[in-house]
């Protein structure tokens, strides 16, 4: 029997499918490319837009044509928020919420005339935490810390489709990584919804037995790791702690990516976030203080509910004296059973892709700054494995996109490499330094 796997949305999905595929082949059957004709195909479904949603359902057709009496099973974030929906999408055979998607096997012989194809839960009771890592998917393995949110901001439906904030014991996680590196990963990347809020919680004492800062400081002591990168982190929760510890470390990368959502304090009180503008300014200078050549990225949303023009002036001009190094902007999305629903002033759709057009300039202009700035420099290099028109890409520790002749003996490693040019696909051209016998992990 063939299986294949689609992730849609972030990392941690892609840890938790990676994860899930890993049980089908131990089953005995045989993972394909998605592209292909399969017998099972595993959507991973992602819900934090309609474009999200939209996406599925495209998916779904496309398979459906390539092999009609396939089984097309539904779970991740859209499943379990909306399973009755999902599953009269023609096409859908199975749809399992967030306490079954780790049991597919268990459910993946239902008759397809049982209407009975919804397994579906009420969040508030999964309170398990299920460990998770990519393995041999990708150049970089996600590796799953912490799930589910707490926090209640009006626009976001993950709370509702993950749970609540709950995390995995340091030593399981320890043990992973330790997994990881044996198998060869030279980066791994640490995901989760919230991942700044990691903690185990003793429930007779009600107090927190670990951190985010003790786990990373045990993952450092890990030998032979190469490279460890976290993922995206809530400014409120990004200590100084934290941030000296990077600067210290010689195996945690100069990346933050940490989500701003508006530069306009009105708009962040509406959006219930857990900070206003000036920390998140305090957390970029005290980065940028320490490893003034770290790359900093940010989440924006725009467009939402009372965002004037002026909310928005706000904002891009806050983003443009902020030296940060690229943007993630998103067009604010109508989600369901969310307290933004509420908020009077909607913003028209023509004027949310306005917006949103005009920082995606101003992220390129951001990432073009940055990149520039660190021409003429030497730094380490983690490759892919495809050949690309003549050119491997890959990834410096502070998260240039660099591309550069292509050599097998390049695939997967982490090689010194000189920055020369940004290219016109805003791609730095780099000489490798791989046959002067300076390749740094083989």
């Amino acid at each position: 029997m063939k299986v294949a796997f689609k992730t849609l949305g972030c990392k941690l999905n892609y840890s938790e499918t990676s994860s899930i595929s890993r049980e089908f082949t131990k089953k005995g059957y045989l993972k394909v490319p998605f592209e292909e004709s399969s017998d099972i195909y595993v959507i991973n479904t992602c819900s934090v837009t309609q474009n999200a949603d939209k996406e599925f359902k495209y998916l779904v057709n496309k398979v459906k044509r390539k092999n009609p009496n396939s089984s097309v099973v539904a779970i991740g974030c859209y499943a379990q928020l909306k399973p009755k929906e999902i599953s009269n999408i023609p096409g859908v055979d199975l749809v399992l919420g967030a306490d079954k998607k780790f049991d597919i096997l268990s459910h993946i012989n239902l008759d397809k005339k049982d209407n009975n194809n919804i397994h579906s839960c009420e969040i508030n009771s999964v309170d398990f935490f299920k460990n998770s890592y990519s393995l041999g998917d990708r150049t970089r393995s996600f590796l799953k810390v912490q799930d589910g949110c707490d926090y209640k901001c009006t626009y976001c439906t993950i709370p509702r489709a993950r749970g609540k904030s709950r995390s995995g014991k340091v030593s399981e996680l320890i043990g992973n990584a330790k997994y990881l590196v044996s198998k060869g990963v030279k980066e791994i990347v640490l995901t989760g919804v919230n991942i700044g809020d990691y903690g185990i919680f003793d429930v007779k004492t009600k107090k927190r037995e670990s951190s985010f800062l003790e786990l990373i400081s045990n993952i450092n002591l890990i030998s032979d790791l190469d490279r460890v990168r976290i993922s995206s982190i809530e400014p409120n929760l990004l200590t100084d702690e934290i941030i000296q510890f990077v600067y210290l470390s010689n195996n945690f990368v100069r990346h933050f990516h940490i989500p701003l959502q508006s530069g306009s304090d009105k708009i962040l009180k509406l959006m219930k976030r857990r900070y206003l503008r000036k920390l998140y300014e305090t957390r970029v200078e005290k980065i940028k203080e320490l490893m003034p050549d770290c790359c900093i990225g940010v989440d924006v949303i725009v467009g939402f509910p009372g965002e004037t023009d002026d909310d928005f002036i706000e904002t891009y001009n806050f983003l443009k004296n902020l030296d940060i190094s690229y943007l993630h902007v998103f067009s604010y999305s109508e989600r369901d059973k969310t307290a933004s629903l509420h908020i009077n002033q909607k913003v028209p759709k023509k004027v949310r892709a306005q917006r949103s057009q005009i920082l995606r300039k101003l992220s390129n202009e951001k990432k073009i700054f940055f990149y520039q700035n660190n021409l003429n420099q030497s730094r380490p290099v983690l490759f892919e494995s495809k050949n690309n028109d003549g050119y491997i890409y890959g990834y410096t520790d502070n998260y240039i996109r660099v591309k550069t002749i292509w050599s097998k003996s390049l695939v997967d490693k982490i090689v010194e490499c000189k920055l020369l040019e940004l290219d016109n696909d805003l791609v730095v051209k780099a000489k490798s330094f791989q046959n002067e016998s300076i390749a740094l992990h083989q």
